[in-house]
């Protein structure tokens, strides 16, 4: 009975001397310049380094672990928008694809009819020789060719954007919610064996 008495003692110690460093810290201090400066990553890390964790439980100043919790979710908000803009823009180069493929089949179309006249043909009244005019004409699929080219890089470039913001958005996602469990999980089993101990020092 003496050894169980001793031990509640010295656990209900340990859990009030906790409970005076946390809240000595948040009125001691202001939240660190990295919650507002830094990447939700980068406050993560310090989280992790400065806090300290006793029999598996770990205390977070509750305005930090607040401000954490916002700053992740403005991520997570800004990173939705943001990939709902590159959709946008991902479809919009499609339509202008789609755009500039139509017109080089048009163009495409009346080359081949051209090719089969004779030297010199009538445009717009006059004539023209076919070379001349097989020149302008081949200029005009180069140009618009070179406008799908552009195009295309721009559809290319915006959809791996589109991809690794997903990814970094989905990895964020995961991190902040392993954390928020890993907090709420800390804080059940702190106020689990808090009660514990104060059974045991009624029962004592």
């Amino acid at each position: 009975m003496g050894k169980i008495v001793r031990s509640g003692i010295k656990n209900a110690s340990v859990f009030f001397t906790l409970f005076l460093m946390s809240a000595t810290a948040s009125g001691q201090s202001a939240i660190p310049d990295i919650f507002t400066e830094g990447s939700v990553r980068e406050q993560m890390n310090y989280v992790q380094e400065k806090t300290r964790i006793y029999e598996d439980f770990r205390a977070i100043r509750e305005d930090m672990f607040q401000k954490l919790k916002k700053n992740a979710t403005d991520s997570i908000d800004a990173a939705r928008r943001e990939i709902v803009n590159l959709v946008k823009d991902r479809q919009n180069r499609d339509l202008l694809i789609d755009s500039l493929n139509s017109a080089i089949e048009s163009v495409k179309s009346d080359l081949d009819g051209m090719t089969r006249t004779k030297n010199s043909i009538e445009v717009l009244g006059m004539e023209v020789n076919k070379k001349v005019y097989n020149s302008l004409l081949w200029t005009i699929v180069a140009a618009l060719t070179g406008l799908l080219a552009i195009g295309f890089l721009a559809y290319r470039r915006n959809y791996s954007i589109t991809i690794d913001t997903k990814k970094e958005f989905e990895e964020l996602k995961k991190e902040f919610e392993a954390y928020r469990k890993a907090a709420r999980e800390a804080r059940e089993k702190m106020s689990m064996a808090h009660f514990n101990e104060l059974k045991k020092l009624r029962g004592a």
